[in-house]
């Protein structure tokens, strides 16, 4: 395999897994009706390439962050 086709497909994938960590994190820090639907969140988000995608059009606003009183 040529560089430039390695140098293609790293940077083909970097945003997809950027974009994943960032929903897990997200996933992670809100609050939802049961355990059940955040681990089911986790599994979807965990799909290559287009799981971040499927939880940002249906998941994002459905958890709730916590409060967070100083």
């Amino acid at each position: 395999m040529e560089i430039k086709t390695t140098v293609f497909i790293v940077a083909l994938t970097i945003p997809f897994f950027l974009l994943t960590i960032w929903m897990l994190v997200d996933i992670s820090m809100k609050k939802f009706r049961t355990p059940a639907e955040k681990g089911a969140w986790w599994i979807i988000t965990l799909t290559p390439f287009i799981g971040w995608l499927i939880y940002l059009i249906f998941g994002f606003r459905r958890g709730k962050k916590p409060d967070t009183a100083c």
